[in-house]
């Protein structure tokens, strides 16, 4: 066997697959998807064929043929508990296409299943999220990225609700007897009340970009190519249509700094609170958290980062778990040359220093395997999701943006534009990017060390702290906190949530209850609508032992499924004394059913190691 990803069973010498034909019954009432699934394959294969699998119980295997023949299959007995169970396929000669029937479990690590007293829109809602390693959890399939595959999708619900996913949208319908391809029985397909909703998705993705969404999804329109879509009703679609009025700007300036945009249409779908990631670049249809609105705009940033990810991540992507800062680095140093345009240089700075904060944070995080502070760690038995940071991001960017200061701007605008017409609708890995960026930039191996910014552990010398007027500023007024100066209302007139993040975060760990209790008390920042700073003040209040915002901590982790809150607060709670360890516990098990499978997983981690 010759592995292509240590995230996946996919064998090197084998054909993968390059076009999948979904149908799926979603069964609410078991929350459960019936599934069929005709793989093709990019080359004839004999033999026997691996695929990813997690939780899944297969049916049946057979052959494209009329009448199909079974193909013998079998299981892994017992799951490798990061990569889940390998399903070994025995195919006959030059098989290029087979079918296989499928069911997911409810406890699907790439599903959400809502029950109507969960929804605002009182209708049952589910919705998928499949990075890193989760598509395997909805089909049988090669969950690697570096098998890019196309695929038409068949989604068949109660029709009530409405459906989205990321793939151009052909219709909705009444159930066809010859729509279920044995995912179900006939009667069941098309039984009264039930309609399906059609997707064609033509350009190749990784598996971890296919999703869907569906229950009581309404929408409104942003621009001729954008589309905002929300379960929350009307209130929500007003508050999102204003928060990403600018969203058409935006795809603009990434085409005249990125080149095309080649995926058609940018659609948002605005996800119950439980949603754990902030945003999702899935291609057409980005899904984000509630969070991002924020009523001053401030959630078009997430909306850049997932803009960005149109050229680097989905055009070109990572093509293993290791090589996952060429997705989130250059990401993020193009959702900051974007932000710089639309917003300004001093917004795309702060931006930049929070994201410096978040990068040292870090080292003292991983301080004790400091192998995950490389941009390219050796993944082999490690959950993506149990080491997931900010290191690709910001290392990654600070790599990049290295280069572009020893180049100059021009010249790595430059780069930028090749680089994504060379390697558009491809997977690569860091090796790759390498070799580019010396055949294209000669001689730039001997005036940057490429080795120790992509192999050395922790934050290489020549990276460099954000320099810009405010952000000084701020990190000076941070620096005062410690002998009891808080910030005066003149000086913080003009602050948005990004400027109050930044000072949050850059105050001295070891404050007195008393100082935290007069700064909420001044600016209410334990009141805030934008939970960055929330949490970011939250975090602060836990260190300094401030119990009278541990109901307000409670709330906030009942509230909000986003693993970039959970993290740190059930982190913070964990680190002191058994009581608040007891009061993460009790929070964890009234709450663990409202967060996405991901999310439970790493609090159920946080909690464990520090019980």
């Amino acid at each position: 066997m010759a592995p292509v990803d240590p995230h996946s069973y996919t064998d090197g010498a084998h054909p993968v697959t390059k076009h999948a034909d979904l149908a799926f019954y979603l069964d609410f009432a078991a929350s459960t998807i019936h599934g069929s699934a005709l793989l093709t394959l990019s080359a004839p294969h004999s033999g026997d064929l691996l695929l990813d699998t997690r939780n899944i119980t297969v049916h049946s295997a057979t052959t494209a043929a009329d009448p199909p023949e079974p193909i013998p299959f079998s299981l892994a007995a017992s799951p490798d508990p990061v990569l889940g169970s390998a399903l070994t396929l025995t195919l006959p000669s030059d098989t290029t296409s087979f079918r296989l029937t499928f069911s997911t479990s409810p406890a699907a690590s790439a599903l959400q299943w809502l029950a109507p007293p969960q929804t605002s829109s009182g209708q049952p809602f589910v919705f998928s999220q499949c990075q890193s390693i989760h598509a395997r959890s909805i089909f049988p399939c090669h969950d690697t990225p570096a098998a890019r595959i196309t695929f038409s999708l068949l989604l068949n619900l109660p029709a009530q609700l409405s459906a989205v996913a990321a793939a151009r949208h052909v219709t909705r319908r009444d159930p066809l007897p010859s729509d279920h391809r044995g995912a179900c029985d006939e009667a069941t397909w098309c039984a009264t009340g039930r309609i399906v909703e059609e997707f064609e998705m033509e350009q190749s993705v990784p598996p971890y970009l296919f999703a869907f969404a569906a229950g009581g999804i309404g929408s409104r329109d942003l621009g001729p190519r954008t589309r905002v879509y929300a379960e929350g009703g009307e209130k929500v679609l007003d508050e999102a249509a204003r928060e990403f009025a600018g969203v058409e700007e935006m795809v603009k300036v990434g085409e005249a700094l990125f080149g095309p945009y080649d995926w058609e249409r940018f659609d948002l779908l605005v996800l119950p609170p439980s949603f754990p990631y902030g945003g999702m670049e899935n291609p057409r249809m980005v899904f984000l958290t509630p969070t991002v609105i924020k009523g001053d705009a401030a959630g078009a940033q997430v909306v850049a980062h997932e803009l960005a990810h149109s050229w680097t991540g989905n055009l070109i992507t990572n093509k293993t778990n290791e090589d996952f800062w060429l997705n989130e680095g250059y990401t993020t140093y193009a959702e900051r040359r974007i932000v710089e345009v639309v917003q300004g240089e001093e917004r795309a700075a702060l931006n930049m220093g929070i994201g410096w904060r978040g990068l040292n944070q870090m080292m003292e995080r991983f301080k004790d395997n400091m192998e995950f502070t490389k941009l390219k760690p050796k993944m082999a038995g490690i959950d993506p999701d149990d080491v997931y940071s900010e290191v690709p991001y910001e290392k990654g960017f600070q790599f990049l943006w290295r280069i572009e200061r020893q180049i100059g701007r021009p010249a790595f605008d430059e780069f930028t534009k090749k680089y994504i017409a060379k390697f558009k609708f491809q997977s690569i890995d860091t090796e790759t990017f390498l070799e580019f960026l010396k055949a294209n930039v000669p001689g730039i191996e001997n005036q940057i060390d490429l080795h120790l910014w992509v192999e050395g552990t922790g934050i290489p010398p020549d990276a460099m702290e954000p320099d810009s007027a405010i952000y000084k500023k701020i990190c000076s007024l941070a620096s005062e906190f410690k002998s009891g100066k808080l910030p005066s209302e003149d000086e913080v007139a003009e602050w948005n949530g990004q400027e109050w993040e930044l000072y949050l975060e850059n105050l001295p760990t070891d404050v007195e209850a008393s100082q935290v209790t007069a700064l909420d008390e001044r600016y209410k920042l334990s009141e805030s609508r934008d939970y960055e700073v929330k949490v970011a003040f939250l975090q602060l209040a836990i260190r300094a032992g401030c119990k009278c915002y541990f109901n307000e901590v409670e709330k906030c982790l009942k509230q909000v499924g986003r693993m970039k809150y959970l993290r740190p607060l059930y982190s913070a709670l964990a680190k002191c004394s058994s009581e608040e360890k007891m009061l993460a516990q009790r929070i964890f098990s009234e709450a663990r059913e409202f967060y996405h499978p991901i999310a439970r997983g790493v609090a159920e981690s946080i909690l464990s190691k520090q019980g």
